[in-house]
């Protein structure tokens, strides 16, 4: 894993994200304090926690966009929930604990992944012969008439003066070279026919939803079936059989398990809205509960999940939240403690959504470029057209509900949809977006408010 000084996490999440220096700031501080967190002496190590983090900002902002990024800069398991959907037990819906379940799974998921890619010299050697143990027959009287393909490819490489092994080297080159790709093989491939169970239980669902289907697995062994599929197929078949073989997936459990508990991150969504409330009825009725379920596992507990104990001692958690109705004093005081760092995120200028339309590596007018230009469409856009698209945005978002940076992509999706929709039966191939353009298509828009009120 690369190891990321602070000043370079900034520099990687500048690429993607515009503005928000304080909260970039934060998160890089998070990630080495990780780093250094290892090479501390053991008996110390385990004494630093992490400084969970919550971010304060109108949505639209980059909240999520900034905890995604620095997920996928330190390559942990990261897992965005949102605490909305969890209910306070006792209460039917999700518990708390789920989101741990999820992310070891998602842990799992990602160290298979890497375990497969180790493994997938020797599983491609054992899937070829495999194949070819499938193509070719030990011996050539044994062949009825009902093998015309085998026929053919025995033809084809001429072995009737050959001995097996130099006919077997002639179909490995051949194999190779895709020369037999539109040849079938007869595979035999598992089938199960498990039945589909739902299980309704308040708490452990997960947990209780695995040991069932093993049960019925157990009743329900899987059959061999055959399948008659091209030889690229086949190879992407028996590929991931082998690959499945070759792993040890309890070493794949146990070090996902260590993953987990030293470089989870859990981004926690709409923190503010099971904040405190004067409403004692209703939906509000578990928002406290949920507070309460919520900090055991970001204080530091131990959860069952089916890959065994994961301890949450060290997963960084970093809530986000709009916080316009709720203030963060409003959640449970245990609750903010766990959250030492706050930091608020700025709201969007019209200077911020130039820059968000030009800047980063996945700007939004790079994307329409490269999607038009699967049309074999030039999309061109002039900067005072540029400088148009982010000034009506910004309108817009003053006049209505602020929602950020995604105002953006409905003005671009209103901005493009003519051309959008006739791309593929244009002859003029270059378009030129121009500033009287931009207003051509989005004036009439701004004019009538219910309009825009429905479709941007």
């Amino acid at each position: 894993m690369e190891v990321f000084t602070p000043k370079e996490t900034v520099i990687e999440l500048d690429k993607y994200i515009i503005g928000q220096d304080q909260a970039k700031r934060s998160v890089a501080i998070a990630l080495r304090n990780r780093w250094r967190r290892q090479q501390v002496p053991k008996e110390l190590r385990d004494e630093i926690v992490p400084k969970n983090i919550i971010m304060i900002g109108p949505t639209g902002v980059g909240k999520t966009e900034i905890a995604r990024r620095l997920a996928r800069l330190a390559n942990s398991p990261f897992l965005k929930v949102e605490a909305t959907k969890f209910t306070e037990v006792g209460y039917v819906g999700r518990d708390v604990e789920s989101m741990i379940r999820d992310l070891t799974e998602l842990a799992v998921g990602m160290t298979k992944k890497d375990e497969q890619e180790n493994v997938k010299g020797k599983a491609k050697e054992v899937s070829e012969e495999r194949l070819l143990d499938l193509l070719l027959p030990k011996k050539k009287e044994e062949i009825d008439e009902e093998e015309e393909e085998k026929d053919k490819l025995l033809e084809v490489v001429k072995v009737e003066k050959l001995d097996t092994l130099s006919t077997r080297e002639k179909l490995r080159r051949m194999l190779r070279q895709g020369k037999l790709d539109e040849r079938y093989v007869e595979l035999e491939v598992s089938s199960s026919n498990m039945p589909m169970v739902e299980i309704f239980s308040s708490a452990g669902l997960e947990e209780m939803e695995f040991n069932v289907k093993e049960a019925f697995g157990n009743m329900f062994p899987s059959k061999k079936k055959s399948r008659r599929v091209k030889i690229p197929e086949a190879m992407d078949i028996i590929f991931q059989e082998e690959s499945q073989r070759l792993i040890d997936m309890d070493k794949v459990v146990e070090q996902a398990i260590r993953i987990t508990e030293q470089n989870g991150i859990i981004f926690l969504d709409e923190l503010d809205k099971v904040a405190g409330s004067e409403s004692s009825y209703g939906q509000d009725v578990s928002r406290e509960g949920v507070q309460r379920d919520l900090l055991p596992v970001v204080e530091g507990s131990t959860v069952t999940t089916k890959y065994g104990m994961v301890k949450t001692d060290h997963i960084l958690f970093i809530a986000a939240g709009a916080f316009n109705v709720s203030k963060p004093s409003d959640l449970l005081p245990e609750l903010q403690g766990r959250f030492p760092i706050r930091v608020e995120l700025d709201s969007l200028s019209m200077e911020d959504f130039v820059r968000i339309l030009t800047e980063p590596k996945n700007a939004l007018i790079i994307q329409y470029k490269a999607l038009l230009a699967t049309e074999e469409i030039e999309l061109i856009f002039e900067d005072a057209a540029i400088n148009e698209i982010a000034g009506i945005a910004s309108r817009v978002n003053e006049s209505m509900e602020n929602i950020g940076a995604r105002r953006l992509h409905t003005v671009m999706e209103k901005l493009v949809d003519e051309i959008s929709f006739d791309a593929p039966d244009m002859t003029e191939k270059s378009v030129t977006i121009t500033k009287k353009y931009v207003g051509d298509k989005l004036e009439d828009i701004l004019e009538d408010e219910n309009l825009s009120r429905y479709i941007l």
